[in-house]
């Protein structure tokens, strides 16, 4: 697969969270920065710095690139630490163990997880080794949550990819949901989501005209 077919692995984590800010950004192209868009940016190009750095048993790499045509995804990680381990063979192998960098704290949404985990499988698709775990690091919190990347997430992950290509594909923009998630959205002036959800159909309001019992 060439490279301009393959999505943005951060696409998924908007999908998920949102839909409608998705297809907003992938689809229609539209972005807008706030507040909280700029600070979550220069947070991740701090940690997006390349580079290798090493200690005993861990070398960590920055900004690694990360691509998997099974997926149809690429992109590049925040960190990926490389941890020694001795194989059931005897065999000293250096496993990969992700880890994304993430501005504000742990929600009830699960996109920054699934994210996380598209990262794991690109890496077992380019490095033919199995990748279990990984961790998010939140800024605002300094906490650092260890990720297992079972079979539930994987099947979410896979799942997601393949909306956010078919979401592309049909070139197609889902209704507002508006709820606590549009607060604090970049898009929110764009996206309207309360305009537009509250909105009448078109063609039955008219038809309600016709009857006489339109409100």
């Amino acid at each position: 697969m060439e490279d301009e077919d393959l999505l943005p692995i951060s696409g998924l984590q908007h999908l998920l969270f949102c839909p409608r800010q998705c297809a907003l950004m992938f689809v229609e192209g539209v972005w807008s920065d706030n507040e909280l868009t700029v600070t979550g940016t220069q947070a991740h190009d701090r940690a997006d710095l390349p580079g290798l750095e090493s200690r005993p048993g861990v070398r960590i790499e920055r900004a690694l690139l990360l691509r998997s045509d099974r997926l149809g995804l690429i992109g590049k990680s925040d960190v990926v630490e490389f941890h020694q381990e001795t194989a059931s063979d005897s065999r000293e192998i250096w496993r990969p163990f992700p880890v994304e960098y993430k501005r504000g704290r742990r929600d009830r949404w699960q996109h920054n997880e699934v994210q996380l985990c598209a990262q794991a499988l690109c890496l077992e698709e380019m490095l033919g080794i199995a990748v279990p775990r990984g961790a998010i690091y939140y800024i605002a919190s300094r906490k650092r949550q260890e990720v297992v990347f079972n079979r539930t997430l994987r099947d979410a992950t896979e799942k997601a990819a393949a909306d956010f290509r078919a979401m592309v594909i049909s070139q197609s923009t889902p209704p507002p949901q508006p709820d606590r998630r549009c607060r604090k959205c970049s898009l929110k002036e764009t996206c309207m989501p309360e305009v537009i959800a509250n909105q009448r159909p078109v063609v039955p309001y008219i038809d309600s005209v016709a009857r006489g019992d339109a409100k």
